[in-house]
């Protein structure tokens, strides 16, 4: 054979090599894992942990998921898709964490470590869930309905999505969240007699980031089945923060 032909050759089993399934799953391919687990163990009502955590196979998965989180490179993006790899980042690490503590009655601690502690890796940095939350996806998206699809493991917190977040279908995922959110009890708990509404305490911690849609009530009513009523009396709800576990 000639030699000439080894170049090539060589070249296109550099590609295939770089092309392989390992390389994928350090970038990108542990979406497909997350999606698997969110489909077996999350549910309407809340978290199997308890199954989850019997499973090691799938313990082992969602160590693979963040670590596939951790390594990713996010520079490259586009904006949805980054949005949509920090939600799932914030979710899957929430999930990982909640798991790791597993069996407990609430992630949270006294002093809130668990979220501002440097818990978490993302895209090869360091940080706490706060840290992702209040200096990433909420100033550099500035899109109220992240607060809908951020789950921290408690049940106040708006339920678990099922699916991963992905960038192409990002803005519907995020409407539904929302929409679903106002029009439940647990979002807006509307008492008509009263003519009174009990909101969940996430509109009373964020309102500011609801400022450019017109404010928390202009939000709640363009997506509510019912919108409330220009005369009804606001309160909030207490937060519960015991762990949104469901058997």
């Amino acid at each position: 054979m000639s030699l000439a032909f080894l170049p090539r050759t060589i070249l296109l089993v550099s590609l295939l090599f770089a092309s392989s399934a390992p390389a994928r799953a350090g970038e990108s391919g542990w979406i497909d894992s997350y999606g698997r687990l969110l489909g077996k163990y999350v549910t309407s009502s809340g978290v199997k942990y308890a199954d989850w955590k019997a499973d090691a196979a799938d313990v082992q998965a969602i160590q693979d998921v963040v670590d596939g989180i951790a390594r990713a490179k996010v520079s490259s993006l586009g904006k949805n898709e980054q949005l949509a790899f920090y939600l799932n980042a914030y979710n899957a690490w929430i999930l990982h964490e909640a798991i790791g503590k597993y069996p407990t009655k609430s992630v949270k601690d006294l002093f809130f470590l668990f979220f501002t502690s440097d818990r978490i890796k993302v895209a090869g940095r360091q940080m706490s869930f706060n840290h992702l939350e209040k200096d990433i996806i909420r100033p550099k998206f500035q899109d109220p309905r992240v607060h809908f699809a951020l789950n921290c493991a408690s049940r106040s917190c708006p339920p678990l999505d099922p699916e991963p977040f992905r960038g192409e279908k990002l803005d519907a995922q995020l409407e539904q969240l929302a929409t679903a959110f106002v029009n439940s009890p647990k979002g807006v708990d509307y008492q008509p007699a009263k003519k009174s509404a009990a909101l969940s305490a996430i509109f009373n911690w964020y309102k500011d980031d609801f400022q450019p849609a017109g404010g928390v009530l202009a939000f709640i009513n363009k997506r509510r089945s019912e919108p409330l009523p220009n005369d009804t009396e606001i309160t909030y709800q207490k937060y519960d923060w015991s762990l949104n576990e469901t058997k």
